[in-house]
């Protein structure tokens, strides 16, 4: 048991996250030579580090995806995951949240604060992550160091404070040393601060500190996981990857402040559904049932499914049975390792705390939980709050008849991001896939060209319209075909009333004597859910809605399965149009970072398009940030209007918030083209 508890104790894991450009690749490339992990450190430049093995991501000089990384030190086993900053790929970078302790926000000395700190930082609150703030290139020329820490107090809080500062082309600890002096002034107040910030959280420290004025920072390690634990403290680390300045030091804090798995906060487990669900508290015990979480899945065309595991409980061993989710059907894990980048280095086991990956099983899917004991089929982490996929790409396979092997293959890179989406239209019978932005579906249409081989036309953006209802009302069919032998009957009455915006759609039945037989009901459902997906007004998908079916009737030899499903998909259909059914479209959160006298120019682009500017915030100097909401479907051309009015020198970055009513001209126009559409079908 002890050599259980020394393991765990020797573990760190940790995701480098935060905004594109600001250097996460470098640093951890820089973490495995300092660890001595490589022998010489890439450049992202040269195409040659560890992380970004990918062809696209060395050709774009990108992370466009997580990779798993590891290193010893000291006696520690160190997991890092480097993710991607692109605002476009955060659904590759939330989920490696859910598999470490430790969120290290990385940002760019000389660009500030951007979107996807914020983010990042947010996301990992909400997980009950510690957070790190490492301040990166603080070594390029004309950067203020100290007003930007005084940005992050401002923005992130007080609790944000330096653990060490630059000093002399190098950074000086400001945690264990109580004197010595730094490029800020002596580091004596910055020590102070941070002891006042830990000791706060143990009233037996704060009278120690009282009487005694200090506390030797080599007994804080407690109180110190606990300010990490509860937000107490975030520290911020010094460093500039490139050349090596503070990697020593951000290795150091690792190995002695940062949290080994039984010191940060639980993973959030959940048994049950929805409101039935019960909280689950696992256990670090390696002999215990195995409880492994698959936090990213990743189609590779050589090893098939690849998953990537966090074991929470028990000891994951080569050639194991275990289950998936709710799956009834074991499967063995024949192929089990670590990955160093793209470099597989075989395993035999992986305890609680480790990270590791699985190669080959196709029952794998995002958020499974792998388990060896069918009474946890239920066990499941609480869900992942992801950004909604708003922009639209219709595609066809440029081959007559490769449209099954095209859904299939985008199934399988879709099913890598939980911020992609596929659909089928089914006016129109083209697939359509969604994603944050046009970065985004084009990185997705690249790996589809180079990974599988495989060639598309793309229409224009979509937009992802939904319909919905705005009153009340009942629908009424009798479907009723008669050819000879035995015919079709179904008859439903059914009732359409509006949910509250984000809801979703809800199915009620409210059936009594039988007039439906139970066995047909799924049938009537199918129908429901069928011309909901088709739409009525403008063949978007119906939402926020609840369908109440209370009435109908059948025959004794002629109603069957599909008479039923037809039956209430017209019912439904009927209903919403006389329902006031209107267009929703998705409007979208814009941060635009631009010089401050293009302010004006910005915010009015903005008005003129439907937007709406909610406010400002300071950024680097001489920038700021415009903050807004506007539609999605203003913003076709937004980065050229940008252009134009600024020189090409503002950037901005785009988060879906709500769905909203569009004009009614807009509504006309869309209502009109599916008409004409349907028409010629």
């Amino acid at each position: 048991m002890m050599a259980a508890q020394n393991r765990i104790a020797s573990l760190r894991t940790l995701a480098l996250v935060g905004p594109a450009g600001s250097g996460k690749t470098t640093l951890a490339e820089a973490l495995l030579h300092a660890a001595g992990a490589v022998p010489a450190q890439g450049a992202v430049e040269k195409g040659n580090t560890v992380s970004d093995h990918d062809a696209i991501e060395r050709r774009m000089q990108h992370s466009l995806q997580s990779s798993l990384l590891h290193f010893e030190h000291n006696g520690l086993r160190v997991h890092v995951i480097d993710t991607p900053g692109s605002p476009d790929f955060t659904g590759q970078a939330l989920p490696a949240l859910e598999a470490v302790e430790t969120a290290v926000v990385v940002l760019d000395a000389q660009r500030g604060i951007e979107l996807m700190a914020q983010r990042m930082l947010d996301a990992a609150k909400e997980r009950g992550r510690d957070r790190v703030i490492v301040i990166n290139k603080i070594d390029a020329p004309g950067v203020d160091l100290p007003a930007l820490l005084e940005q992050i107090q401002a923005t992130f809080g007080k609790e944000c404070l330096p653990l060490n500062l630059p000093h002399a082309g190098g950074v000086a600890d400001c945690f264990f040393r109580a004197t010595g002096s730094s490029d800020f002034g002596s580091v004596e107040a910055a020590h102070s601060a941070l002891v006042e910030q830990v000791v706060e959280v143990d009233a037996a420290f704060v009278d120690r500190y009282l009487n005694d004025g200090d506390v030797p920072a080599t007994e804080l390690h407690a109180p110190l996981e606990q300010a990490l634990r509860e937000g107490h403290l975030i520290p911020v680390c010094f460093c500039a990857a490139k050349s090596g300045v503070g990697v020593p030091e951000l290795l150091t804090v690792i190995d002695k402040l940062l949290p080994n798995p039984g010191e940060a906060n639980p993973p959030e487990f959940l048994s049950g559904e929805g409101a039935e669900a019960q909280a689950v508290r696992v256990s670090l015990d390696p002999e215990a049932h195995v409880l492994a979480h698959v936090f990213q899945v990743r189609a590779d065309p050589f090893l098939g499914k690849l998953g990537f595991l966090r074991v929470h409980q028990g000891t994951l061993q080569k050639n194991m049975q275990l289950y998936v989710g709710h799956g009834r059907k074991p499967v063995r894990v024949g192929h089990l390792f670590a990955l160093q980048g793209k470099t597989q280095v075989p395993l035999d086991q992986a305890g609680p705390g480790e990270i590791c990956a699985v190669a080959k099983l196709d029952e794998l899917h995002p958020d499974a939980v792998l388990h060896d004991a069918t009474e946890d089929e239920h066990i499941h982490l609480a869900p992942l709050t992801v950004p909604t996929p708003v922009h639209g790409l219709a595609l066809s396979p440029t081959r007559h008849g490769d449209e099954q092997r095209l859904w299939d293959v985008m199934h399988r890179l879709v099913e890598e991001d939980p911020c992609l989406k596929l659909e089928q239209a089914a006016q129109t019978n083209e697939t359509v896939v969604y994603g944050l932005g046009e970065l985004h579906l084009r990185v997705l249409l690249e790996r589809l060209k180079e990974t599988f081989k495989f060639e598309v036309k793309t229409q224009p953006p979509r937009i992802a319209y939904r319909e919905t209802i705005t009153a009340y009302s009942e629908g009424h069919y009798r479907h009723k075909k008669q050819s000879g032998g035995a015919g079709q009957f179904g008859e439903v009455w059914l009732k359409v009333e509006p949910k509250e915006r984000g809801t979703g759609f809800e199915f009620v039945d409210h059936v009594k004597g039988g007039v439906i037989p139970t066995a047909f009901i799924p049938a009537v459902e199918k129908g429901v859910r069928e011309a909901c997906a088709l739409g009525v007004l403008a063949g978007y998908p119906l939402v926020d809605l609840k369908v109440t079916v209370f009435d109908g009737k059948h025959h004794s030899v002629d109603s069957k399965e599909i008479a039923f499903v037809t039956a209430a998909k017209k019912a439904v259909q009927l209903a919403v149009r006389e329902a006031r059914p209107v267009v929703l479209e998705p409007v979208v959160q814009v941060e635009v970072l631009t010089p401050e006298a293009s302010v004006g120019d910005v915010s009015g682009d903005l008005a003129s398009h439907r937007g709406q500017v909610t406010g400002t915030r300071a950024a680097i100097p001489g920038q700021l940030v415009v903050q807004g909401l506007a539609p999605l479907a203003e913003l076709a051309a937004f980065q050229t209007r940008l252009n134009a009015l600024t020189s090409g020198q503002a950037r901005y970055t785009l988060a879906f918030s709500h769905y909203d009513p569009v004009p009614p001209n807009t509504q006309a126009q869309l209502a009109a083209a599916y008409k004409v559409q349907d028409d010629t079908d």
